[in-house]
């Protein structure tokens, strides 16, 4: 079932969203070669919980950590350790955060420095995907519409979009229906209606679309060893359109 939320549950999870964009802000402003993706989870729990929140992600199913943070051929679930970021590099960051009972949730890659030709293209590019899929959100439409639409722009450039994780709902719990697939054929699934809470997050491999996990049973990286994006937003359907719940001040 999918859960529509009320104006007053909305209050809360823009809030919890806000948290989750200032706290983007205050990691891409802290990633520089040198850093460790443990420096850069630690700068995130301090800052979540100095708003009154706690982090989504620490203790769900065991996760030991804040935040994920994912490098290179990492797509998702990065642990965060002594791991130094080096120039050229790229890294995922996703963020969860709860605030009174409600959660957002963003994933965003960030260069390190700077980074070849290849790595700003499929940042773009996964980008752009998040994006195409927002546009087409307003009442009515079907689901997977959404879900071709990130598809689409991927497919197009000639990137691959992973197929075994999917974007889902979200609300007094972190992950909610529906199940949000990356792909998908248009005009089919259920018929978004306002007050449902999305999360979109395309993600999207430079080489084949095959990913596996490695044995701390967490990080999911790719089989070929290309290098991956991940993108994401908590989006609410408004009577109109769409609300981005994790940038403050966007809406459409």
């Amino acid at each position: 079932m999918i859960i529509c939320k009320s104006e007053a549950e909305l209050r809360l999870m823009r809030e919890a969203g806000r948290i989750v964009a200032d706290t983007h802000r205050l990691l891409k402003q802290s990633i520089r070669p040198g850093i460790t993706t443990r420096e850069l989870d630690q700068i995130a729990e301090t800052y979540i919980r100095s708003q009154g929140a706690i982090p989504s992600f620490k203790g769900y199913n065991q996760f030991p950590a804040s935040i994920c943070a994912s490098v290179n051929d990492q797509l998702v679930h990065g642990i965060p350790g002594n791991q130094q970021l080096a120039e050229g590099d790229i890294i995922s960051i996703d963020i969860g955060a709860q605030y009174q009972g409600y959660h957002g949730d963003s994933a965003w890659t960030y260069g390190v420095g700077t980074i070849s030709a290849d790595a700003q293209r499929l940042l773009d590019v996964a980008e752009q995907s998040l994006y195409a899929a927002l546009e087409l959100i307003k009442p009515d439409v079907r689901l997977f519409t959404i879900s071709h639409a990130v598809q689409k722009v991927v497919e197009d450039a000639g990137l691959s979009i992973v197929r075994e994780y999917v974007g889902h709902g979200i609300g007094s719990k972190l992950h909610e229906e529906p199940q949000i697939p990356n792909y998908g054929i248009p005009d089919r699934g259920p018929r978004l209606k306002p007050g449902m809470v999305l999360c979109i997050e395309p993600m999207v491999n430079l080489g084949e679309r095959y990913v596996r996990t490695l044995e701390d049973n967490w990080t999911v990286v790719t089989v070929d060893g290309s290098w991956c994006a991940h993108f994401e937003h908590t989006v609410a359907v408004t009577e109109n359109g769409y609300e981005i719940l994790t940038q403050s001040g966007a809406t459409a």
